[in-house]
């Protein structure tokens, strides 16, 4: 998305000014061949972070193998059992397992894995980034430096110090002609892609409110009790990420960022502002136990737009109350329907009042079956752009998305008008020197004298999500 808000030209300045300093100096003097995979070449694969969302992401590259042969060589994790399952789960697989070609020496374990994983690559090929997203910025240096294409998983960043690294590494890779694709599937979803059409085209009129909602019973890492014994502190944050802020911008930049997005699409904007609530209600297991993860169980944000127009979202990990999973559009001359179930799921639809009534209905999409995983979509995307050595890189939208999440993550969390600009300028990285981690180094967040991890305290706590400031 190139639309820019009144705001944007210092934005753009700025970043052209001072973004680039820490990830390009990380580059200097790297010379990187232009190359690119003609039709007929192998693309060979590596995968960082072995999880659920890395598996399928290596089974969607593979769908791609219609445009021409891929095959996955190596393999990362800090986790050993996820490395293992992960090749389990893709070797037992008929539709793709002749693509899996990991021999044992190719997989590698630890931190400094990714490194290990990339090498094995040569310039051209493709590296999947799909760990938590605090370590983006560091894989992807070293991808750019290995002149590597890269598909990364959302979200890309957790804060405006690594928003800016990023938006500066993904213009060092578009000048050394790398593809890189980001995993925000909703752009590439078919009856999305149709809907923004016809509202850029003016089919609702002027848009005057969007609502998008994920509200559920806890999932994933949500929540978490303390740390067990036979692991350290900074594995344990690691492998249960999305329970805190510095790994995964916590549960409201992970599961909530696709609605969000692909509403800023619709709008064809970034909002400017967000300021919200959110609450803590449930603070121990049914056990008794407390929980120490640093999510709120609700969060309401109300983000504004330059012209005034509003966006609410609402999200809750609650067992037992209404579940409610989509996103609407209102315009002055109807409404739509973006995602009628999930992130983005089918069918989307336009109606000429303010309710979706089915006799108003005035467009529903139509996608054929072939088009209809938008995950597979966007890996024929990328390829596709490999292959054929045009311009591809998602990496600006995808820092801009995950910072327009993490704005109103820290309005509710500070209990503060948050802005674009004040969070994309702030100085609170929340774990600055994650290329030097190793398996000796403290984990990135600190428990308190009393043995509890700081949480959210908005009114309290307004410069900062967590600790005095």
């Amino acid at each position: 998305m190139n639309q820019l808000t009144p705001s944007s030209t210092t934005r753009r300045e700025f970043l052209k000014t001072s973004g680039r300093i820490a990830a390009v100096s990380a580059l200097a003097g790297a010379v990187i061949p232009r190359v690119h995979a003609a039709s007929g070449d192998t693309v060979q694969l590596a995968i960082v972070g072995c999880g659920g969302r890395g598996t399928g992401a290596v089974m969607n590259a593979l769908n791609t193998a219609t445009l021409g042969p891929i095959k996955l060589v190596a393999m990362a994790d800090a986790f050993e059992d996820r490395l293992k399952k992960s090749h389990e789960s893709l070797s037992k697989n008929k539709k793709v397992n002749t693509m899996v070609e990991v021999p044992e020496e190719k997989k590698f374990l630890g931190f400094d894995a990714y490194k290990k994983a990339m090498d094995c690559l040569k310039p051209g090929d493709v590296v999947i980034l799909t760990t938590p997203p605090a370590f983006r910025w560091v894989h992807f240096t070293y991808a750019i430096q290995k002149g590597l294409n890269v598909f990364m998983e959302k979200p890309v960043t957790v804060d405006g110090p690594t928003t800016k690294r990023m938006i500066a590494l993904g213009e060092e890779a578009a000048k050394k002609n790398l593809k890189v694709g980001v995993g925000l599937m909703s752009r590439h979803n078919k009856a999305l892609q149709e809907l923004a059409n016809r509202i850029h085209g003016g089919e609702l009129g002027e848009i005057i409110l969007m609502r998008g909602y994920r509200m559920h019973g806890p999932v994933g890492y949500f929540s978490s009790l303390p740390k067990p014994e036979g692991i350290s502190e900074l594995r344990y944050q690691v492998q249960r990420f999305h329970s805190f802020l510095w790994a995964s911008g916590g549960n409201y930049s992970d599961f909530y960022i696709h609605v969000i997005d692909h509403l800023c699409w619709m709008k064809n904007a970034w909002p400017v502002s967000a300021q919200a609530l959110g609450g803590r209600h449930y603070k121990k297991s049914p056990e008794g136990i407390e929980y120490i993860d640093q999510n709120l169980d609700t969060y309401s944000v109300e983000y504004t737009f330059a012209d005034g127009t509003k966006f609410f979202y609402d999200g809750r990990c609650m067992n037992g109350c209404e579940n409610i999973y989509n996103s609407y559009i209102h315009g002055s001359k109807g409404s739509a329907i973006g995602s009628k179930h999930g992130d983005q799921g089918l069918p989307s639809a336009i109606y000429k009042g303010q309710q979706p009534k089915p006799e108003d209905l005035v467009w529903e999409s139509k996608v054929a079956p072939a088009e209809q995983n938008a995950y597979d979509n966007e890996w024929m995307d990328l390829i596709a752009a490999i292959r054929e050595n045009k311009p591809y890189n998602e990496v600006k939208r995808g820092a801009e998305a995950s910072l327009v999440t993490s704005m109103g993550r820290m309005a509710a969390h500070t209990g503060q008008i948050i802005t674009f600009d004040q969070i994309l300028n702030g100085d609170h990285e929340f774990a600055p020197g994650l290329d030097k981690l190793t398996e000796d180094s403290p984990a990135p967040l600190q428990a308190g004298p009393d043995g509890k991890y700081p949480v959210p305290m908005p009114g309290i706590t307004r410069k900062r999500e967590y600790g005095t400031a």
